[in-house]
């Protein structure tokens, strides 16, 4: 796990919790998005690194591009971020809040890398294993990689399960090399 992964968490749960309160999980999740993006471009993000720029500096910039889209307790979050010199966290921040929304909300996104394109009932049928295995709703992203040969290897939240042939063999050469 990355250190900006664990320095963002703890601010990616206060936004959730702000949320939840507000009953505004969705629009936040907009806003983070969009103040990820402002944070991200580079002529902004040269800004928020800038050691001799003042925290308000930054958090004014972030603010006044996100404009009337973001509300006052979103302005207050980006105040605390900006105090705390971690408005560049944003982007790790977000992805953190989508984590907590989708558990709140029992939904996992899954990314499915396959080997040759699925038809509908073989995305179906992952599909429905995957959220009896996650125990709730799933929605698939897949994608095509002609490289894992065979199988296909699934992303799902901080776990990663490769079925697909490189890997299997991959893990036989690594047994049989030890």
């Amino acid at each position: 796990m990355s250190s900006l992964t664990t320095l963002a968490r703890p601010y990616a749960k206060a936004a959730f919790g702000l949320a939840h309160d507000a009953g505004a999980l969705g629009p936040w999740q907009d806003m983070l998005g969009l103040a990820a993006d402002i944070a991200t471009h580079p002529e902004v993000d040269a800004v928020l690194r800038n050691p001799l720029v003042a925290p308000g500096e930054g958090v004014k910039l972030v603010a006044d591009a996100g404009g009337e889209r973001f509300d006052d307790r979103f302005r207050a979050f980006l105040d605390v971020l900006g105090g705390n010199r971690r408005l560049t966290l944003l982007p790790e921040i977000a992805t953190a809040y989508q984590r907590f929304k989708q558990d709140a909300e029992k939904r996992l996104r899954v990314k499915v890398i396959s080997a040759m394109p699925m038809n509908d009932e073989q995305s179906s049928r992952m599909r429905d294993a995957l959220a009896r295995r996650f125990d709730c709703d799933v929605e698939l992203d897949t994608e095509i990689d002609s490289g894992i040969l065979a199988g296909a290897v699934i992303y799902a939240g901080d776990q990663v399960i490769d079925g697909s042939l490189r890997g299997r063999l991959g893990r036989l050469s690594q047994n049989l090399g030890s």
